[in-house]
């Protein structure tokens, strides 16, 4: 049993190293952002007006926004675009038959999308901060874009007007007696209304958002966990002492 048990243990890290082999990118670590009102706020923002388009946050409500310092006549003014209720949820208006025609799959839920894309490469939030910052140009995929964190992703690169035309740059090493391409960095082909570096801060702020909105009370959950953890370390130690005074007679 034991043998089997390190035999099933050794195939597992084999099939782990080969995923993260061929994976090709690494995952680039994404800035933790959710203790920022003012980065969540914006990242918001930027989800309601690129990614609702297409991708709905079913079990997120409008109103829930403004645990974020947001009023509801600004949630109404400014982010309520798919319904004209501030209670509903945050369903995109897109047509399920006619995004599968168009993109091969219906885009999914984002809701919960930056705690259940996490693997071997780091933490949901890693792979969105990597993804939304790789697409390039490719003129062989139908929406003329492709990704090297998600190669052959259906997905366009909808924010390309802010990131700018970029194309990754590639170096020819030999490994282990074959060439081999490497991925070596970018190169700015045209550039967008943003700068590379405003470009990033804005996706660290979608990427927070994102985290926040997986799971809105956990900065709240974290803060009481301390507390509780604090108050559990104080009780044992005056039962400690209270356990040493009532047996200190006892042999």
């Amino acid at each position: 049993m034991k043998k089997l048990i390190l035999t099933l243990i050794a195939a597992l890290g084999i099939v782990t190293g080969a995923q993260a082999a061929e994976g090709g990118l690494a995952w680039d670590k994404a800035p933790n952002k959710t203790n920022d009102v003012q980065s969540l706020q914006n990242g918001a923002k930027l989800f309601v007006n690129y990614c609702l388009n297409c991708h709905s946050a079913a079990f997120m409500r409008y109103n829930r926004l403004q645990d974020l310092g947001i009023t509801e006549q600004q949630i109404k003014d400014n982010l309520l675009f798919t319904t004209d209720k501030v209670g509903e949820t945050m369903k995109a208006n897109i047509d399920p038959k006619q995004a599968k025609d168009w993109f091969g799959a219906n885009p999914p839920d984002l809701t919960l999308v930056a705690r259940s894309r996490a693997g071997h490469g780091g933490t949901g939030a890693d792979y969105l901060y990597t993804y939304l910052r790789t697409f390039y140009r490719d003129d062989t995929k139908a929406t003329g874009w492709n990704n090297m964190a998600f190669p052959a992703v259906a997905m366009p690169h909808v924010l390309w007007e802010l990131q700018g035309d970029r194309r990754p740059v590639f170096e020819k090493m030999e490994q282990h007696g074959h060439e081999t391409e490497v991925f070596k960095g970018w190169e700015q082909v045209s550039p967008g209304t943003m700068t590379p570096l405003q470009y990033d801060q804005a996706m660290g702020d979608l990427v927070g958002y994102l985290q926040w909105m997986a799971e809105p009370a956990q900065n709240q959950r974290v803060r009481i966990g301390v507390w509780v953890l604090l108050f559990l370390t104080m009780a044992m130690i005056f039962v400690w002492r209270l356990s040493a005074s009532y047996w200190k007679d006892v042999k």
